[in-house]
């Protein structure tokens, strides 16, 4: 079940605004009925504010008074209709400074453990450049004496959820590739 926003507040308010039971109180905002009866009492929530759940539009007013008329009946919280916010999009990946050195490590355990990762797709994993994962890749980079492969989840530069998706995304696009029927070999005449 759904819970308030700030339980014990909205049960300060019930408790103060209504004559419901505790249990239903209770059962609203997903607390103990003896807790309830100790907010009724004046022993816990003494400095809580209530918050009224009417004007937040959790509850409706006949919905209390429904409640209030049958003391087995329970509350059901109102689902809002207002939209909730869409995650946006991630721009360009930050990378503290103190981290930075650590992407070309992180760059060589990709090259190494997931050799079917594309370029593009270690730059956008890791934040990185493609002249660097080539430089990488090809030992020419300018600190390749001090670098050691090195996991990117650990060092912190990608969470493993994104590593596993990326690498899911190159598998199913290598089937793709193996799975076209090669173009035939032209023969001489």
């Amino acid at each position: 079940m759904t819970l308030p926003l700030m339980p014990k507040a909205t049960a300060v308010w019930l408790v103060e605004n209504t004559g419901l039971t505790f249990d239903q109180i209770a059962d609203f905002c997903g607390l103990h009925a003896l807790e309830v009866q100790a907010i009724a009492d004046g022993e816990v929530a003494q400095g809580i504010q209530g918050i009224d759940p009417i004007g937040n539009g959790q509850l409706s007013l006949e919905e209390i008074e429904r409640c209030q008329a049958d003391p087995a009946a329970r509350l059901q919280i109102q689902l809002s209709d207002v939209p909730l916010p869409v995650a946006k999009p991630r721009g360009t990946r930050y990378t503290p400074i103190a981290k930075r050195q650590d992407k070309p490590d992180g760059i060589a355990w990709l090259v190494k453990n997931h050799p079917e990762l594309s370029d593009a797709q270690i730059s956008k994993l890791l934040g990185t450049t493609k002249p660097t994962i080539a430089a990488v890749r090809d030992r020419s980079h300018w600190n390749t004496t001090n670098i050691r492969a090195r996991n990117p989840v650990v060092l912190g530069l990608c969470n493993q959820n994104e590593l596993d998706q990326a690498v899911e995304r190159a598998n199913r696009g290598n089937k793709g590739a193996a799975a076209a029927p090669a173009a035939p070999a032209p023969t001489e005449a």
